[in-house]
């Protein structure tokens, strides 16, 4: 079955040899084809060999191509596939008729020696018809360069061309079908063991916050995590507290060991998230480090700083209104070049777009496309993606003002998707706003004393923050008590009264 073989079959073009270098012929393999349909002719068996990756366009000859989605329409019917129950689809199949007729599919069954090479036969279909699908690829690739529209850049199109090139490669190629029960035992008692051995016995990656990781065991791989909250709650500031943790967390140790983050900000650029961090490891708020109020020590403080903090794994893309596609390219990219991508960040959710071929009037049918988008993501890489998420409005009409499920925008395909939901909530926001003013007919005492309470209340809620898990599929709902300084926008673990030192 040799490409000589292959090409003695084709009909000439006239005036063209089939010596020059000009013509090429698209990559097929008819003998095989025609072994593997006998192979099924024969015996059904070899079907089941094939038919989970390959399919009728694979066949570089549509005749045969219809030849085998009948087979496998009458298989799955649970009848019997072979020229005679066959004869009657065929009948008036005038393609057919033009190689033979109902006569074509008896030659072919009676032909076959063996259907042990079966499956060989249509690994060699599908090689060949991927070969002529990167042929038809390339030729659109150059089409496309040379077509200067304005509204598409260079850079667009490379995003595009390597989309369908990985689409390309997973055509067929998905490890599915059923696995044996000991098969995933093996699989948890090992996770369960990795967990085990680990510091703070956690199955997946830490976030740096003790009381969160003892709530969700880390951050797991595969799972897609929302992290939603209302405008100053600071979910942008945990997630990038989250990210750095993860990015530092073997900084000094091991290369091997190293946890690589990508950080997709849509809504703040590379150099604001910088500054954050940059002011949550000096102790130097943000503000003047923006305005350049810094005295020689902090400025040193930040140099300092800087130097070690460079080296951390943490990379930021910053492109405005991304699509899941070209996330999942880059990420991709990330994770075959810098080798063990640890945790992907998108901030937020609400400002992605889909794909021109996706879009909907109905933005409820595009968040869902995206958020299965993003769950597809964290499977396919195996990593956790934390998506932020905005809350609607309707909290603030509360009287209690923490978030539930139903206050996510777009809430049945956000809650549908994830693997977990969770809520930042800071009571000392509100409070803040909640000053009580003097009424009227409020005497002097009153008033007071409601003050006194107001601050009272603010004192206990000062620098305390929640992360309320709304949902989890490996585990318990519950609420994380952190502790926030919003000076530095850091958030940290909590330390309640009865567990400072005497001293305090």
């Amino acid at each position: 079955m040799s490409n000589e073989e292959t090409y003695d079959n084709v009909t000439p073009i006239p005036g063209l040899r089939q010596s020059d270098p000009g013509y090429r012929e698209p990559p097929h393999n008819l003998e095989a084809e025609q072994a593997l349909l006998g192979a099924i002719l024969a015996n059904n068996n070899a079907f089941e060999k094939v038919g989970e990756y390959l399919q009728a366009d694979h066949f570089a000859d549509p005749v045969h191509g219809r030849i085998f989605q009948a087979c496998g329409q009458l298989i799955e019917r649970g009848q019997i596939a072979n020229p005679v129950t066959l004869k009657p689809m065929f009948d008036q199949d005038e393609d057919l008729g033009e190689v033979g007729g109902a006569q074509y599919l008896v030659s072919l069954a009676a032909s076959v020696v063996t259907v042990i090479n079966a499956e060989d036969y249509g690994r060699v279909i599908r090689d060949c018809f991927l070969r002529r699908e990167l042929i038809d690829l390339g030729e659109d690739i150059v089409n496309d360069a040379f077509r200067h529209e304005m509204e598409t850049s260079a850079n667009d199109q490379i995003e595009v061309a390597e989309g369908k090139l990985y689409k390309l490669a997973e055509d067929g190629t998905a490890e599915g079908g059923l696995m044996e029960f000991r098969q995933a035992l093996t699989d948890s008692i090992n996770m369960a063991a990795a967990a085990y051995h680990r510091d703070g016995g956690l199955a997946g990656v830490s976030s740096g916050l003790n009381d969160l990781d003892a709530k969700l065991g880390g951050l797991n791989p595969s799972d897609l995590l929302i992290l939603a909250g209302r405008p100053a709650m600071g979910k942008t500031a945990l997630a990038t507290n989250i990210a750095f943790h993860v990015a530092t967390a073997h900084l000094d140790g091991d290369q091997d060991d190293r946890q690589v983050v990508a950080f997709f900000s849509l809504e703040m650029s590379a150099e604001q998230l910088a500054t954050r961090i940059l002011a949550e490891q000096t102790d130097v708020s943000s503000e003047k480090i923006r305005r350049g109020e810094l005295s020689a020590g902090e400025f040193q403080k930040l140099v300092t700083a800087s130097q070690r903090l460079e080296r951390a794994p943490l990379f930021i893309d910053d492109t405005p209104a991304i699509t899941v596609p070209m996330m999942r390219t880059r990420a991709r990219r990330l994770q075959r070049t810098e080798k063990n991508l640890a945790l992907i960040v998108v901030d937020y959710l609400q400002l992605m777009r889909s794909p021109a071929s996706q879009k909907s009037e109905n933005r409820v049918q595009e968040i869902s496309s995206i958020t299965q988008g993003l769950k597809a993501v964290a499977k396919e890489l195996n990593v956790p993606v934390v998506a932020l998420s905005q809350l609607s409005r309707a909290v603030e009409q509360r009287e209690d003002k923490r978030p539930v499920l139903a206050d996510l925008r777009e809430s049945g395909s956000i809650e549908q998707d994830a693997d977990v939901v969770m809520f930042v909530f800071r009571e000392q926001y509100y409070l803040e706003k909640a000053e009580p003013v003097q009424r009227v007919d409020e005497s002097e005492e009153k008033f007071h004393d409601r003050h006194d309470k107001w601050r009272e209340l603010c004192e206990k809620t000062y620098g305390k923050a929640e992360v309320i898990i709304g949902k989890q599929r490996h585990g318990p709902t519950g609420t994380a008590t952190l502790h926030f300084e919003g000076r530095t926008t850091r958030f940290s673990d909590f330390v309640g009264e009865d567990h400072l030192p005497d001293h305090h």
